[in-house]
C-alpha cells in the first residue's frame, strides 16, 4: 500500500506506501497508579538496573508471594501489585529473541496505532548475580569457522540494554527470577519515543508519575508487554497547553527458532522484501553485503520428496494459516478468507497445495486459550476506526529471513477508500458503482481484492509498480483478454480499477487479481531446490528462472519510489499514459453530469451534500493523477534491472516522440482550461469559494513539476548522451510557451484560469533564473547526484524564455481588446522587466 523499510520488520500499506502491529488482547490485570511525590529521574538514564537484594537472591516464596498473579508462557510472568517479575527458564538464556516495538495508541499528530518504531534482536544472559539483556548485532557477520569471525566479534560488542539483579531462583532451580518493571516504565529510549520525535517535540524527560505498565501477557513463544509512557515536552503536537505527550506502547518479545532456516539470496530483478548484513567471511577483497529474502518456512515432507521431484503437488510440513479476527463483521469474513486463499494458485506454481489457508478464529467456548496476541497465530485484525487504510506487516528472523508471524491490520473505513476508487474509476461503465453505498456483494469483492493485496505483503512481496504498464492500453478494453489476464499482471501494483474501459466494452474485467507475475514471484521465492545444499548453490537455478522470462514485461519488477520512471508509477494502467489518460478523462466527463444523481439517496431526502462534495473531490483527484502519469514521461528514465551476464542497459531515456506527446497532451487537456470540471450546479452546493483554486492548483503543480530541477537536468543529460534523438530543453521550453501563451498571436481574450497559469509560468522561470536547488540535508542521501543550477544550461534557458515572452507580450498588448486580458498582459510585462532588471543588477 508507501515510505524506508526497517531491517528487522518489513511492512506495507495499501494507500500510504509499509507498517505493522501485534495488538493486545483484553487486559487481565489493572496497573495501580504510582504514589504521589515519587521522585522523577532525569531524562534517558543510562542502562537502569533493578535494586539488588541486600544479601543476594532470596528464597522463591519471599519474592513470588501468595499475592502474585501468574501467567505461564515463554516466561512465567508474575504480577504483585504494580510490580512485574519474569521467571526466565535457564534453557532460554542465550537464545535469540526478537523485540518488536510499536505504538499501540498514539497522541494526535504522532504516527498511527500499529506503527513500528524499533526492532531489536536480544539475548538474556547470566553474569554472576545479574541477568543482562543484550542487543545482538545482525549487521556484520562471519562464519564461526573462519579466523575473521573473532575480529568481527571484537568490533561488534553487544550493548547491554538493561541489567537486572537476580531476585530468586525457580523452585525447581531451572529458572531465574528478575523484576522487569523498570524495563517498561522508566525511560529506556529503545523501547519508547524515538530520538527524532523527542527532538522535534522538545521532550525534556519521562514523567514516571504518569507512566505505568498496562499488562504483560505470556504465550508459548512470545510475551506481549503493554505500557503507557508520558513525556514532558515543550512543543507537543497536540494538547499543547498540557506540555505532555502520552503514548501507549507495545513491546513484543518473540522467541526465534533454535536452528535458523536456510537463506535464499535476493536478486533485485524479482521484487522481494529482503534484509542484509555485511559478510566479512565472503571470498571477496572487500566487505560484501549479503541480501536474502523474507519468506515463510515452507518445506516438503521427507516422505513426499520423490513426488515433489516428479512434479506432483505436495502439502508443506507446516502451512501458512491466517485467522480472521472474531471482531470482524460476519458478512465480510468470507471475502477476507477468499483474499487469503486466492494465493493458493501461486503456491501451486511453487509445488505446494494447501500451502496457505484461512480460518475463522475459534470461539472462547471452542478454545479459551486462543488469543490474537499469541505469536503462533497469524491474524487479520479488524479495527473499528475511521482510518481509511489496511496494512500487511510481518515479523521475520533477522538471521535467516524466516517469517515468524503476521498480523494484518484492517481498518473498518478502508471500505470508504475502495468505494471512492471503484466509483470514480468505473461508474461511467459500471452500474454497480453508481451510488454511495454498494451492495454487500460488490463491497465484498472489493474487500477480497484488498485482502489479497495485503496478504501478498505478508508473504514477502513489495509493491511492483512496473506491473501496470505490461499490458497494451487497447487490450484493457478487451473482455476476453481481461478475463484471462486481469487488468495487471500483479495484484501488488497500485493498479486500482479499469478506468480505461469504455461503455461499449461490455464484459470487460474491472480489477486485478493474483496474476502471472505474482505466481512467478512466489515460485521464485518459495519453490524448494533440493539439489542445492547452500544458498550459493541455488543461485544458478534462480538466475535461469529469471532469464526464462527475459524481455517479457509481464514478469518485470519495478520498485516503488522511482519518481522519474514513467513505467513504474502508482495507480496507472497500460503502456501509454497519454492514451490511457484520454480514456480516463472521457469517463470522468461522463460521470460529472451524473454526479449529483449518483451521490443522492432516494431514501434520504434530508441528507446534505457531503457525499457530493467528497466524490467531486475524487473526480478532481483522479484527473490530477492522470496529469501526473503523463508528466512523468517528460525527462523520463526507465529503470529495468539486469544482471552483468545479460550485458544490457539498465537505464534508458524516454523517447523524443513520447516526451513531445506528453507535453502536447498537457497543453490540450490541462493548460487549455478544463472547463468541464467547473460544473456550476455542483459548485453551488458544496462551497462558497475554492473552485478556481482547485483548477489552478492542478495546472501549477503540473507546470512546476515539468520545470523541476532534476527533470530538467535529465533532459539536458539526455541531449548530451543522445544528441538529436533526444527531446532537447529548447524544444521543451518552446512547446510549453506555445501551449501556455496561445492567445498572444491573435490578441484573444485570456480567461481567468489562463491568466493565473501564465503568471505561474513567469514565476517559475524567475525561480529557474535566480533560485537554487534546495534539498534538505536529511534527504540528500536519497536523491543521488544533485544539479548545480548556476553552472547548468537552465539559467540561460530561463533568461531566454523571459526575453522571448517580453517581446511577444509587448506586441500582443496593442492587439488585445478585452480589458482584463490587457491589464494582465501589462502586469506580466512589468513582472518580466522587473525580474530581468534585478537579475542583471540594473
Amino acid at each position: 500500500m508507501n515510505k524506508t523499510i526497517p531491517k528487522l520488520l518489513r511492512r506495507t500499506a495499501f494507500v500510504l506506501g509499509v507498517i505493522g502491529s501485534l495488538l493486545s488482547a483484553e487486559d487481565t490485570f489493572a496497573q495501580k497508579k504510582k504514589k504521589k511525590g515519587q521522585e522523577t529521574p532525569a531524562a534517558a538514564p543510562a542502562a537502569p538496573r533493578s535494586q539488588a537484594p541486600a544479601n543476594g537472591p532470596k528464597p522463591y516464596k519471599e519474592v513470588i508471594t501468595a499475592k502474585a498473579k501468574t501467567k505461564d508462557g515463554l516466561f512465567k510472568v508474575h504480577q504483585i501489585e504494580d510490580k512485574y517479575f519474569y521467571e526466565i527458564p535457564d534453557s532460554l538464556l542465550g537464545r535469540d529473541m526478537l523485540m518488536v516495538i510499536r505504538i499501540a495508541k498514539t497522541a494526535d499528530g504522532i504516527g498511527y496505532g500499529g506503527e513500528n518504531t524499533n526492532n531489536l534482536m536480544v539475548r538474556w544472559e547470566k553474569n554472576n548475580d545479574d541477568i543482562l539483556l543484550k542487543v545482538v548485532s545482525v549487521n556484520n557477520y562471519a562464519a564461526d569457522s573462519l579466523p575473521i569471525a573473532m575480529a568481527v566479534k571484537n568490533s561488534n560488542l553487544e550493548p547491554i540494554l538493561q541489567k537486572f539483579a537476580i531476585k530468586s531462583r525457580a523452585t525447581d532451580s531451572t529458572g531465574t527470577v528478575i523484576e522487569a518493571t523498570d524495563l517498561f516504565n522508566k525511560d529506556n529510549q529503545a523501547l519508547g519515543l524515538q530520538r527524532n520525535r523527542r527532538t522535534q517535540y522538545k521532550v525534556s524527560r519521562l514523567d514516571t508519575d504518569r507512566s505505568y505498565i498496562v499488562h504483560i501477557n505470556a504465550y508459548p513463544i512470545n510475551l506481549e508487554n503493554r505500557y503507557v509512557l508520558t513525556y514532558a515536552a515543550t512543543e507537543p503536537p497536540s494538547n499543547s497547553s498540557t506540555g505532555l505527550i502520552t503514548l501507549e506502547m507495545n513491546a513484543s518479545m518473540v522467541l526465534l527458532p533454535k536452528e535458523p532456516m536456510k537463506q535464499r539470496l535476493a536478486d533485485r530483478r524479482v521484487g522481494w522484501f529482503a534484509r542484509s548484513y555485511v559478510d566479512y567471511g565472503a571470498d571477496e577483497q572487500r566487505a560484501t553485503s549479503r541480501r536474502y529474502l523474507d519468506r515463510w518456512r515452507l518445506e516438503v515432507k521427507p516422505e513426499d520428496m520423490e513426488k515433489f521431484k516428479r512434479g506432483e503437488l505436495v502439502e508443506p510440513v507446516k502451512p501458512i494459516i491466517y485467522y480472521i479476527d472474531p471482531a470482524t463483521p460476519t458478512k465480510w469474513v468470507p471475502y477476507l478468507k477468499q483474499g487469503v486463499e486466492d494465493w493458493q494458485k501461486a503456491f501451486e506454481e511453487a509445488g505446494f497445495k494447501n500451502a496457505i489457508l484461512a480460518k475463522e478464529a475459534p470461539t472462547a467456548e471452542e478454545d479459551p486459550t486462543w488469543s490474537t496476541e499469541d505469536a503462533r497465530f497469524s491474524v487479520i485484525r479488524y479495527f473499528a476506526s475511521d482510518i481509511q487504510n489496511a496494512y500487511g506487516p510481518h515479523v521475520s528472523d533477522p538471521r535467516s529471513g524466516e517469517i515468524i508471524e503476521s498480523h494484518i491490520g484492517w481498518y473498518h473505513n478502508v471500505m470508504n477508500l475502495v468505494r471512492n476508487w471503484f466509483f470514480i474509476q468505473t461508474a461511467a461503465i459500471n452500474p454497480d458503482a453508481r451510488g454511495v453505498k454498494f451492495s454487500d456483494e460488490v463491497m465484498g469483492r472489493l474487500i477480497r481484492f484488498v485482502s489479497a493485496h495485503e496478504v501478498g505483503h505478508t508473504l514477502g512481496l513489495p509493491h511492483n509498480f512496473a506491473s501496470s504498464v505490461a499490458y497494451p492500453v487497447e487490450k484493457l478494453r478487451d473482455p476476453a483478454f481481461t478475463k484471462e489476464f486481469g487488468t495487471a499482471p500483479s495484484i501488488m501494483d497500485y493498479a486500482r480499477f479499469n478506468y480505461i474501459a469504455q461503455p461499449e466494452d461490455e464484459g470487460v474485467s474491472l480489477m486485478p487479481d493474483v496474476g502471472p507475475y505474482d505466481k512467478y514471484a512466489i515460485m521464485w521465492g518459495y519453490r524448494p531446490i533440493p539439489e542445492a545444499s547452500t544458498p550459493e548453490e541455488e543461485q544458478p537455478i534462480l538466475d535461469k528462472w529469471i532469464l526464462d522470462k527475459k524481455g517479457d514485461p509481464v514478469y518485470r519488477y519495478g520498485r516503488q519510489g522511482n519518481s522519474y520512471d514513467p513505467t513504474a508509477q502508482s495507480e496507472d494502467l497500460g503502456d501509454n499514459a497519454m492514451l490511457a489518460s484520454t480514456y480516463g478523462i472521457k469517463n470522468l466527463q461522463r460521470i460529472m453530469p451524473n454526479l449529483m444523481e449518483w451521490t443522492a439517496e432516494e431514501s434520504k431526502p434530508y441528507k446534505d451534500y457531503s457525499d457530493l462534495s467528497e466524490m467531486y473531490g475524487q473526480v478532481i483527484g483522479q484527473f490530477n493523477r492522470y496529469m501526473g502519469h503523463v508528466r512523468t514521461n517528460v525527462g523520463g528514465v526507465t529503470e529495468i534491472y539486469k544482471s552483468v551476464g545479460q550485458d544490457e542497459a539498465v537505464y534508458t531515456h524516454t523517447s523524443k516522440e513520447t516526451q513531445k506527446s506528453a507535453v502536447d497532451f498537457l497543453n490540450k487537456q490541462l493548460f487549455a482550461t478544463p472547463s468541464w470540471l467547473m460544473d456550476e450546479n455542483i459548485i453551488a452546493r458544496i462551497g462558497d469559494f475554492g473552485a478556481l483554486e482547485r483548477i489552478r492548483g492542478i495546472q501549477v503543480t503540473s507546470l512546476n513539476g515539468i520545470l523541476e530541477w532534476g527533470r530538467l537536468g535529465r533532459v539536458i543529460e539526455n541531449e548530451a548522451l543522445n544528441g538529436n534523438e533526444a527531446y532537447k530543453i529548447t524544444e521543451l521550453f518552446d512547446d510549453l510557451r506555445k501551449g501556455i501563451w496561445t492567445e498572444l498571436a491573435a490578441g484573444r481574450t485570456i480567461d481567468v484560469h489562463r491568466r493565473a497559469l501564465q503568471r505561474a509560468h513567469i514565476e517559475r522561470l524567475e525561480l529557474l533564473l535566480t533560485g537554487e536547488v534546495n534539498i534538505p540535508t536529511q534527504f540528500r542521501q536519497f536523491v543521488g547526484p544533485q544539479l548545480n543550477a548556476s553552472q547548468s544550461d537552465i539559467r540561460p534557458m530561463a533568461r531566454g524564455e523571459l526575453k522571448t515572452l517580453q517581446s511577444q507580450i509587448r506586441g500582443a498588448i496593442g492587439r488585445t481588446s478585452d480589458r482584463m486580458s490587457k491589464l494582465h498582459l501589462e502586469d506580466s510585462l512589468a513582472r518580466i522587466e522587473k525580474i530581468l532588471s534585478e537579475e542583471s543588477g540594473e
